[in-house]
């Protein structure tokens, strides 16, 4: 048995390991260093730690995948108190014990290929608030392949409880400092990295989607993973440029697999730096500066009054009758039997546009329809303070601009996202709308500062804030600029609950990933009665992952109903109404 494990590029007789041929690599080559399975784990790093005490523990499946210990931190003759939060992707960094833990099929079955379920984010949540108990400093060592995209997860409401997690940061009482060790991709990490200290080990990475995902939707094959890294800049220096890492952490000799306790030793000297400089900082004074923090987080452009007088325009994707009916969508079956005739648009609406024959919803209304649904007639008026915000392509990302324009046309919107105030059966509110039809209401870095700027207007004026939500998750047109929009959407609504103000979320088909664990997961949820498509993973990535057809209301208001994840239900066509019940 080999005691060591090569990555391919390793074995090539002239390999040196030196930053002069690590930076050589492709960049597909440095995101495989980035979770090679020798480096460093979390359960390593606890050597840097005294008195260090499991605590939140729990026998669920997952609960292995986040760790959580009371420890002291010694530096300079001082111990630190601290809670530390820790993602194990597996049982050993010694790869000999690796192979010979994991020829054990229950071994392999609680190690779940390192993805977090529900219990691992329920345990971290556990271990924030028990922090913020005993005012122990917070320190999160981060190391996912993403989330479990499994049913049983969706059942446990992992979109809720990772946004659960965010906002527990985001409201922290105590300083948070996170750690990128290894690999830090998709939700799995931005649940533990809205931090107010984000540090990263020099060759780890910090990705909102696979290079091999991101392959598959840009090139239409997994062959082109080393281009989709490429385009996605999803190294931890790429991360420190874009001002979403803080500080690197070098690997002094060389990659952590290879010089494991100089980068444990490095790790500590980085502790060393903020953990003191953290707790300095009061109780009263922390909140504000984390609201600075997260206020100068991502970046877009600014466009003319002219330019968007061009562009924005009301487009609704309601179908739009003759003589009373509309023609029959497409692939309306059931049981085997097609139909073809036109159906009633009274009927439809009704049945808020789901299908009386396949039992389909046959449309998703576009931002501009959910105005018209949730607000007086003609009493939106759009934020000026949002209104000249402009998607940005920092990445240079492929198709991205050409995308953007094609969108705008199609949409009406400069964004996938209108903020403005109107009235609800009289009553001002502030409003945030997102179109699905916008690169599928992707969170991205212009939705997270319209929230912002949407918050701060609601504390000025005192208001009620209706956000609807939609989406498919970050976009990964803008890397992980765009993941990190997420924890500052929670930091900005956090600002609002504070101020004594509700916020009132629509949940709407579809709410998924960043989407569902940013916006979706805040104030008083309402769940469209006819919506589908809510969680943290999609459908399509589940059933190919576990490669079982998932249930056949899976993801549906009613579902979520049945597993207890639904707070209020609300017809599509008495939003208004519903809505006004709970700010009247």
């Amino acid at each position: 048995m080999n005691d060591h494990f090569y990555l391919p590029f390793e074995k090539k007789g002239r390999f040196a390991y030196h930053p002069g041929f690590i930076e050589e690599l492709t960049e597909y080559e440095k995101y495989q260093l980035s979770f090679h399975p020798e480096r460093p784990k979390y359960l390593d790093y606890l050597a840097l730690f005294n008195d260090v005490e499991a605590c939140c523990t729990s026998d669920e499946l997952g609960a292995l995948l986040i760790q959580s210990h009371r420890a002291k931190f010694p530096w300079k003759g001082e111990e630190y108190p601290v809670m530390l939060i820790g993602q194990q992707t597996g049982p050993s960094s010694d790869y000999r014990q690796l192979r010979e833990s994991l020829q054990d099929r229950e071994n392999v079955r609680l190690w779940n290929h390192g993805m977090p379920t529900a219990a691992s984010y329920e345990r971290a949540l556990k271990a924030i608030q028990l922090a913020n108990q005993e005012q122990r400093l917070i320190v999160i060592f981060v190391d996912t392949p993403g989330a479990d995209p499994t049913e049983e997860s969706e059942a446990r409401g992992i979109a809720w409880r990772i946004g659960n997690t965010i906002q527990a940061l985001a409201e922290a009482t105590v300083p948070t400092l996170a750690i990128i060790m290894n690999r830090a991709c998709s939700g799995g990490a931005i649940a533990l990295t809205g931090c107010d200290v984000t540090l990263a080990l020099e060759y780890s990475t910090y990705l909102v989607i696979t290079p091999e995902a991101c392959s598959s939707i840009l090139f239409h094959t997994r062959q082109r993973a080393n281009e989709a890294a490429e385009a996605s800049q999803i190294t931890s220096r790429h991360g420190l440029r874009h001002k979403i890492v803080d500080e690197l952490i070098l690997e002094p000799k060389g990659p952590a697999h290879r010089y494991p306790q100089e980068t444990i030793q490095a790790a500590k000297q980085a502790l060393g730096k903020w953990i003191p400089r953290l707790t300095t900082i009061s109780k009263d004074e922390l909140f504000t500066r984390r609201v600075e923090r997260w206020r100068q987080v991502g970046q877009w452009d600014t466009i003319s009054e002219a330019d968007v007088r061009a562009i924005q325009h009301p487009v609704s994707r309601l179908p739009v009758p003759q003589n009373g009916y509309v023609k029959r969508h497409r692939g309306c079956e059931k049981n085997g039997r097609r139909f073809y005739d036109p159906v009633s648009y009274e009927t439809l609406r009704k049945n808020q546009f789901v299908c009386p024959d396949c039992g389909r919803r046959i449309v998703r209304p576009s931002a501009w329809d959910y105005l018209d649904f949730i607000l007086d007639p003609d009493s939106f008026k759009e934020h000026q303070e949002t209104r000249h915000l402009a998607d940005r392509d920092i990445l240079h990302f492929p198709g991205y601009l050409k995308k953007l324009k094609e969108t705008r046309e199609r949409t009406g919107l400069i964004t996938a996202m209108l903020t403005g105030g109107g009235t609800i059966q009289g009553h001002q509110v502030t409003i945030c709308v997102t179109d699905f039809g916008f690169l599928g209401g992707s969170f991205c870095m212009t939705t997270g500062e319209k929230i912002w700027r949407a918050a701060e207007i609601t504390i000025k004026q005192r208001l009620p804030m209706i956000i609807q939500a939609a989406g498919g998750g970050a976009r990964m047109h803008e890397g992980c600029s765009s993941m990190v929009s997420i924890p500052k959407a929670h930091v900005a609504l956090t600002q609002v609950e504070q101020a004594g103000l509700p916020v009132i979320t629509l949940i709407t088909d579809p709410t998924l990933g960043g989407v569902a664990i940013g916006i979706g997961s805040r104030g008083i949820r309402l769940f469209e009665e006819t919506a589908g498509n809510i969680g943290f993973s999609g459908k399509r990535v589940i059933e190919q992952y576990t490669g079982k057809k998932t249930s056949p209301d899976f993801q549906t208001t009613a579902w979520l109903k049945k597993h207890g994840h639904v707070d209020h239900v609300v017809s599509l066509l008495n939003l208004q109404s519903e809505i006004a019940r709970f700010i009247s």
